[in-house]
């Protein structure tokens, strides 16, 4: 192995296994067909990136669909959810309605920071409703539905994720 090498910075579990993820992309218009998913390729290309085994994105209909796509990731389970779009004020936003339920313990710093690096770029970050979690052993992520809000969010996340998900599963952050 040489230096650099991708499989030298695969982040893995305990076990030694590569970690998962799952990637749900909330768009009914995505999901009939009526437009393109600009987001969830973002977040494919940075989870594959950092060595994450995972599939191509979920792309569901606003609402009910995300919380069954939800409930599917954490009980493969998979080390990390990441969600894209749903986190408005639209009448039919419904992500952080769909994630809240099913979280064992809400991370109110990281949902801040979320808000507040997206601020930086721009004031409708403010209206972002997403919520940033832990389900069972899994890691929920509800980011915005435009790609400089998932970019922001993602530069975010690549500060503290190793760490984060070595906490979740009771590993020692020596």
């Amino acid at each position: 192995m040489t230096a650099g090498d991708p499989a030298e910075s695969t982040p893995a579990t305990p076990l030694g296994q590569p970690r998962t993820a799952l990637v749900v992309v909330a768009s009914t218009r995505a999901a009939a067909g009526t437009a393109e998913d600009r987001t969830g390729p973002v977040i494919l290309r940075w989870l594959r990136d950092r060595g994450f085994a995972v599939d191509e994105p979920a792309i569901v209909a606003d609402g009910e669909p995300v919380g069954r796509a939800l409930i599917a990731g954490i009980a493969q389970p998979v080390d990390l959810v990441v969600t894209t779009g749903g986190t408005g004020v639209t009448p039919t936003d419904a992500t952080p309605e769909m994630t809240l339920p099913l979280l064992d313990r809400q991370l109110p710093g990281v949902e801040e920071e979320l808000r507040r690096r997206g601020l930086a770029v721009t004031p409708t970050a403010m209206l972002s409703r997403g919520v940033v979690g832990v389900a069972g052993r899994t890691l929920v992520v509800n980011l915005p539905g435009s790609p400089g809000g998932v970019k922001d969010g993602l530069a975010v996340l690549d500060t503290v994720l190793d760490h984060l998900l070595d906490q979740i599963t009771g590993s020692d952050h020596g």
